[in-house]
């Protein structure tokens, strides 16, 4: 017979239950686990420990069943995006070993109530119980679904989510709560990424410098049934070409000048596991016909091996370039392109995630307070952030922790001006001298160069509004909403 599933009690602990201590406990989660039969208990608290700490262990006296207990720091009990940070990393974790889970309403406030319910009907398939001194327990029956975007976006952030982030290093262990955003566009690739994890699908991912390609590889990993094997990174772009087939596939001793010893590439480095290919467009035009050929048969021959290997391993790819354009243009094949993208994710430049850029900055200026005391307690001022939000940020978050750290430096005050801001931004060439610079003896696309003209001014007119297409086309000297809707159709610019 099939083995059942582990079925696991989760639910707060209110104050009904802390009330209740005595010779024998009670209270709403004691009354569920005496007529229901379950193999484990998770308990969050935001009591204070001296408080919570008899009641634990009276349970644990009375019952035979395992029980976790874990506290969450909330500024308040009705916070719905602290609720939703404690308890959602707790569900996945559940599920992620196949748990069945069952959550008890009962305790807590309606916030926390309101959550569960959310999380328990979308993200995750859990069975909800109730307990009453009128009706004792009951399984709860909640008659209407709820579609995924209905997620509570998170309106506060705890500093570790970005200590990554500040340092500009992807932590091994990313996952999908590193990604923190408020952009409902944002949000959606989270979902869609948590969805392409779950299923062994190649997955290529889109993104300027600086927008989070190996966060959300790392983090596909760490939520796929591969995350026990290895997740090997390797940057295409950085392999010089004689090299490519030996760091792919690996290579003999003797096998070239140099191959002092056996070697293994990337591909059995990975193998059971995840191999992400960043810069995955700079693969020149050989490299991509050797590369289709493992991914096409599942086995490889080292160099100067004539021995096949199999090898079972998931790709995931990255590019900061417009694949589509390298094979219409003949730079990249099309069948290695359709083989890698089956999962796309398209991750939005800073400068287009609304909501995003102001938070960002307050809360990794935060988190770097935290790790030196030079930033402890600096703050952005009014000017600064102003600042901040006309920047266009061409190196994304990067740029962002880096200027933010010399600002910090440089500030002699708590608050960071305005003045001091602007001293550590770099200060880029503008386009213009650029697009006026191309030889037309040696032919120009005039479409594409006004693509680049419009689609640099339309997004910072856009992020600079607040996403408002009226007073963007305003500043930009356009008739109206519709002339630059037309401007943006035309010339396929993200918003």
């Amino acid at each position: 017979m099939p083995k059942s599933l582990h079925k696991t009690l989760v639910s707060w602990i209110g104050g009904n239950d802390l009330k209740a201590v005595g010779h024998e406990p009670a209270g709403p989660i004691w009354s569920t686990l005496k007529n229901i039969q379950f193999d484990a208990v998770k308990l969050l608290y935001a009591y204070p420990y001296e408080q919570v700490a008899p009641y634990i262990a009276l349970l644990e006296c009375h019952t035979d069943i395992a029980i976790e207990a874990c506290e969450v720091s909330l500024s308040s009990p009705v916070n719905f995006g602290e609720i939703y940070l404690a308890v959602e990393p707790c569900l996945a974790r559940l599920a992620s070993k196949g748990t069945e889970i069952s959550i008890l309403l009962s305790p807590g406030t309606p916030a926390m109530q309101a959550v569960w319910i959310l999380l328990g009907k979308t993200k995750f398939s859990a069975v909800f119980y109730q307990s009453s001194l009128e009706k004792g327990v009951e399984k709860v029956r909640i008659p209407f679904e709820l579609a995924a975007e209905f997620v509570p976006s998170i309106s506060v952030i705890s500093d570790n989510k970005f200590r990554a982030l500040a340092d500009s290093r992807v932590p091994i262990n990313a996952a999908f709560d590193n990604i923190v955003t408020q952009n409902p566009s944002m949000l959606l690739l989270k979902q869609q990424a948590q969805m392409l994890a779950e299923r062994h699908v190649p997955v290529l991912i889109y993104g300027e410098t600086g927008t989070g390609k190996e966060l959300f590889a790392r983090a596909i990993h760490n939520a796929s049934p591969r995350r026990e094997k290895p997740f090997i990174a390797l940057n295409c772009g950085a392999i010089p070409e004689e090299l490519i087939d030996s760091t792919l596939f690996g290579h003999k001793k003797g096998a070239f000048t140099g191959a002092v010893a056996d070697r293994s590439g990337v591909f059995q480095q990975a193998d059971g596991g995840t191999l992400f290919l960043d810069e995955f467009g700079e693969l020149s035009p050989q490299s991509q016909v050797r590369l289709l050929r493992v991914l096409q048969e599942g086995r490889l021959v080292p160099v100067g091996s004539d021995a096949e290997h199999p090898v079972d391993v998931r790709i995931i790819t990255a590019t900061h370039r417009n694949l589509m354009e390298a094979v219409a243009g003949g730079q990249f094949r099309e069948d290695l392109f359709y083989r890698v993208a089956v999962g796309v994710l398209h991750l939005p430049p800073l400068r287009a995630r609304q909501g995003d850029l102001s938070l960002l900055a307050d809360v990794v200026l935060k988190a770097q307070g935290g790790q030196d005391s030079v930033f402890l307690g600096k703050k952005l001022s009014a000017e600064a952030k102003k600042i901040i939000l006309q920047h266009p940020w061409r190196g994304n978050v990067r740029e962002l922790q880096s200027t933010l750290v010399r600002a910090a430096l440089w500030s002699a005050g708590v608050n960071i001006t305005g003045a001091e801001l602007q001293q550590a931004l770099f200060t880029m060439p503008e386009r213009e001298p650029e697009l006026l610079n191309h030889d037309v003896s040696q032919g120009v696309d005039l479409n594409d160069l006004m693509g680049e003209l419009a689609a640099h001014y339309i997004q910072n007119a856009m992020a600079h509004t607040g996403q408002n297409k009226t007073k963007a086309a305003k500043l930009l000297g356009l008739k109206s909403q519709q002339t630059l809707s037309n401007w943006i159709e035309k010339y396929g610019i993200e918003q």
